[in-house]
């Protein structure tokens, strides 16, 4: 076997759980074929270059191997392989999000209480209500 639709060889490698959520990240864009989009059945060859986004994170690999059913992930990576460059901005985007703040400790006093958040509706209700400009 030569080549393979790339939703399927994205299933079989495991970059996605179900084919179908392979075909759909294909033509939302999240899946380049060098520089340029492609459709689902888009044939794949041994050596092409594909640049896969998960949760905003790209992974550029190289295809090793050709597979259309899904095994074991042991098997699965062997079919890839992640090109240097990819790694290091995988790795230099896990420090950066380890090191952002955590947006709740930006809140001073934590969530609001129950009774606060009545009298937060409280005064909304005396600012803005009709009645009360009368």
């Amino acid at each position: 076997m030569d080549t393979t639709r790339i939703d399927k060889w994205l299933w079989a490698a495991r970059f996605f759980k179900t084919r179908s959520l392979a075909t759909e990240a294909v033509n939302r864009g999240q899946v380049l074929f060098g520089p340029h989009t492609v459709k689902p059945s888009r044939e794949l060859r041994i050596g092409d270059v594909l640049t896969i986004w998960q949760a905003k994170v790209p992974h550029t690999v190289v295809v090793q191997g050709i597979s259309e059913q899904r095994g074991p992930a042991p098997v699965a990576q062997q079919l890839y392989t992640e090109t240097p460059e990819s790694l290091q901005k995988r790795a230099l985007e896990a420090e950066r999000r380890r090191l952002s703040p955590e947006p709740a400790l930006t809140m001073e006093h934590g969530r609001p209480t129950k009774r606060d958040r009545r009298d937060l509706q409280k005064d909304w209700n005396a600012r803005w209500s009709a009645s009360a400009d009368q």
